[in-house]
Parts: C-alpha cells; sequence; structure tokens
C-alpha cells in the first residue's frame, strides 16, 4: 500500500487572504471615523446619516447566499478579480462625482464586494493553511483585521489634516473638493484596490476541493436548514451581534462630538480605533478563555459586561465615555466566534450552506445603526443608542438555551484527558 504525502500547504495564498482582510477591515471600519465629516458635508439628519451604514451592510444581506453559488460556478481567482476591479471602479467614481448618493451606491458596491470576499476567503485559508492549523490561521487573520481597523482611523486623521501643505495628504486631497477633505481616503482606496487586483492576477492557484460540508450546496440544503429552528435563532444572534458592533462603533464619534465637544478628528477617530484596537486583544484573551470554560458561560459574562459598560459610556462624564466606549470593543470581542461555532456545532450538515445564511446576517449591521439614528432624530442620541441593549439581552439568551452536538473543548474536561 502506498503511503500517501502530507498534503501540500500553499503559504503564498495563506499571505493573500491576509492581505484581502486586511483591505476588508481598512475599508469596512473607516466609515466609523468619518461618519461625523460626512453628516456635515452633506447636511444630513440623524436618520439620513444611519442610512449610510445601511447602504454598507445590506449588501451582505443581498450579496452572501449568491456569492457561494458564484464561487462554486466560477471558482476563487475569477471572483477576487471582479471583487477587486468593481472597488477600484466604485471607489474612483465617488471620488469623481462627490455627492451623498453617490457615496451610498459606493458603499452598496463595496459592501456586495466585501460579501463576495467574505464567502470566497475562510474556505481558501482552510484549505492554503491545513485543516489542523485553521484555527490558528483564523486567529491571525482576526489580528490583521483588527489592526487594519485600527490604523484606518489614523490615516484618516492624516489626510484630514492640513497643517502642512507640501506632504502626501495635500496631494491627495487634490483630487477631490477642498471642502470633502476625508473623500480623499476613496482614492487611497482605489490604489488598495488595484493594487490587490495586481496581485491577485499574478498569483498561481493551486486547485482546491472543497470539503463536502463546506459547499454552498443546492436550494434544498437551505431549506432543510431552515426547517430548523436554530438556523433562525442564530442567524438573529449574528445579526444582533453585527447590529451592536456596528451601532456602537459607527456612533462613538458623533455620540462624544455632540454630548462631550470631543473633536471628531482627533478624540473621535482615537476613540474609534481604541475600541477595534481592544475588540482585536479581546479575540486573543477570548482564545484563552474557551480553553477554560464552556463558551455558553463566557458568552453570559461577556455581554453582561457589555450592558454594564455601555450604560456608563452613555451617562457618564467625558472622561469614563473615553474608557468605556473602547472598553465596549473589549467586551463585545468574543461574541462573534462563539455565535458563530454554536452555531455550526449545533446542525450536523450544510455548514457551507449554514455559513451563508449566517453571514446574511451581518446585514444587522445595516439596521441597528439605522435604528439608532431613526431614533435619535426622532428623540436623542442618547436613547437611540440605549436601543441597543434589547438586541444584547437577545445575545445573553443563547448562553441558555443553546444546546450544542459538540461542545467546546476546555483543558481538564473528559473530552480532554
Amino acid at each position: 500500500m502506498s503511503h500517501q504525502s502530507a498534503p501540500k500547504r500553499h503559504y503564498h495564498i495563506v499571505l493573500l487572504v491576509m492581505l484581502v482582510f486586511f483591505v476588508i477591515s481598512f475599508i469596512t471600519n473607516i466609515l466609523n471615523s468619518i461618519i461625523v465629516d460626512v453628516k456635515e458635508s452633506f447636511d444630513l439628519s440623524l436618520a439620513m446619516t444611519g442610512l449610510l451604514p445601511f447602504s454598507f451592510f445590506i449588501a451582505y444581506g443581498v450579496m452572501s447566499i449568491p456569492a457561494g453559488f458564484l464561487s462554486e460556478k466560477y471558482g476563487n481567482k475569477a471572483l477576487l478579480t471582479f471583487s477587486f476591479v468593481l472597488m477600484t471602479l466604485a471607489a474612483i467614481v465617488f471620488v469623481l462625482a462627490p455627492s451623498y448618493v453617490v457615496f451610498s451606491f459606493t458603499l452598496f458596491t463595496l459592501g456586495s464586494c466585501m460579501a463576495i470576499l467574505q464567502v470566497i476567503i475562510n474556505p481558501m485559508l482552510r484549505i492554503a493553511g491545513g485543516e489542523e492549523h485553521f484555527a490558528f490561521n483564523s486567529v491571525a487573520a482576526q489580528l490583521v483585521f483588527g489592526a487594519a481597523s485600527f490604523a484606518s482611523p489614523h490615516l484618516y486623521k492624516y489626510l484630514v489634516d492640513d497643517s502642512s501643505s507640501e506632504n502626501l495628504a495635500a496631494y491627495l486631497r487634490s483630487f477631490v473638493p477642498e471642502n470633502l477633505p476625508w473623500a480623499s481616503l476613496y482614492v487611497v482606496f482605489a490604489v488598495l484596490s488595484f493594487l490587490l487586483l495586481i496581485i491577485v492576477l499574478i498569483t498561481k492557484y493551486p486547485k482546491f476541493e472543497k470539503a463536502e460540508d463546506e459547499k454552498s450546496g443546492d436550494s434544498s440544503s437551505y431549506l432543510d436548514l431552515l426547517k430548523n429552528k436554530y438556523t433562525l435563532l442564530f442567524f438573529i444572534g449574528i445579526f444582533c451581534y453585527v447590529g451592536i458592533e456596528q451601532g456602537i462603533g459607527n456612533w462613538i464619534s458623533q455620540f462624544l462630538s455632540e454630548y462631550h465637544q470631543i473633536d471628531p478628528q482627533t478624540g473621535g477617530a482615537n476613540t474609534v480605533a481604541y475600541f477595534w484596537a481592544m475588540l482585536t486583544f479581546g479575540c486573543l484573551l477570548g482564545l484563552v478563555l474557551l480553553k477554560v470554560m464552556d463558551s455558553r458561560k463566557l458568552l453570559i459574562a461577556a455581554t453582561i459586561a457589555t450592558i454594564g459598560c455601555l450604560i456608563l459610556a452613555l451617562t457618564s462624564s467625558a472622561q469614563i465615555a473615553l474608557v468605556a466606549f473602547p472598553l465596549l470593543g473589549f467586551c463585545i470581542s468574543v461574541m462573534w466566534s462563539i455565535i458563530f461555532s454554536l452555531a455550526l456545532n449545533s446542525v450536523k450538515a450544510h455548514h457551507g450552506s449554514l455559513s451563508g445564511i449566517l453571514c446574511t446576517g451581518i446585514a444587522g449591521g445595516a439596521i441597528m445603526p439605522l435604528i439608532v439614528g431613526l431614533i435619535g432624530g426622532a428623540t436623542s442620541l442618547k436613547t437611540g443608542m440605549f436601543f441597543l441593549i434589547l438586541p444584547l439581552i437577545f445575545i445573553l439568551s443563547i448562553g441558555f438555551w443553546a444546546k450544542p452536538l459538540i461542545t467546546n473543548k476546555t483543558i481538564g474536561s473528559k473530552k480532554d484527558s
């Protein structure tokens, strides 16, 4: 009997996936920092401002499941190429014709591309880096994601700082109207997307075989899953989590500006950057904690801490708010991975289709900031942000009703001995 050789690892593909994660995060989470500037530039109400993250994240609701079918039909290289061509064009169109309507359309286009990329790159990472290293590589990808979320507010601060007229920032601002310096970010995004397009085109792709339970499957697999009440409950869980993450992140700067007179271009951008940095740091600590405690108990503890922190951030002094908002990033950091893994461990089959349904839940990032904006416009932003306690209560409930077929492996558990 011939000895089977170990499967070949494709580290250049792992590196490409990390680069794609960086760009996704860099472009996605910049909206948290620039939203106050956009509101003022286009003279928007809180509700109209809330429509901006809606334009971006609703694309996940529209594109996640079709992206699964497209990836089966056309393969990774074709879809990666298409996404980066579209991203480059969308950013250029906004730079050439900056207006609220064009910006909303640009955000929807970028969101659609991000949805396609998210569906492609996770299976790519699992196969290219090896199944046994997938957990480690996923954490590395989370770190890259967090680093980009931390870096993009600093790029924004650099670009809108007009104290020096002879630097690169001044050159990039020359492409956009003088009263919209933040729009120069989209010059950078166009260049970044174009560079990634070149890298995607020159990269050699091995033939990837997806595991049977990772394939998107046909419509019957979706119907089977939708008959399972846990599919819907975990979909709502993901919907609530992304809604909370974006509902906080998108309104930090506006809240600090409105209630504590903190400049969005400096203090506001810094606080947003620290929110994402703490979210990343929390992911690392979460991995350690998941080795020593049941994920459902950790989810309950994290959610209670989040509710307490949110109340503090919204009702206390400026000094406390500046600490409490980044701490919220730390408190919510474990929620995504726990909810996603509990979902996958609660159904026996069709994990690829289930991932598509769960990723559709990312549309929560569209709905929650919009609800906060609508309530904020009718009453006050503080009241609007208090609304986020409702989705937090739903996430808290998951810790009590989730009954996974497989629980997370902890040190000292029977499965570990």
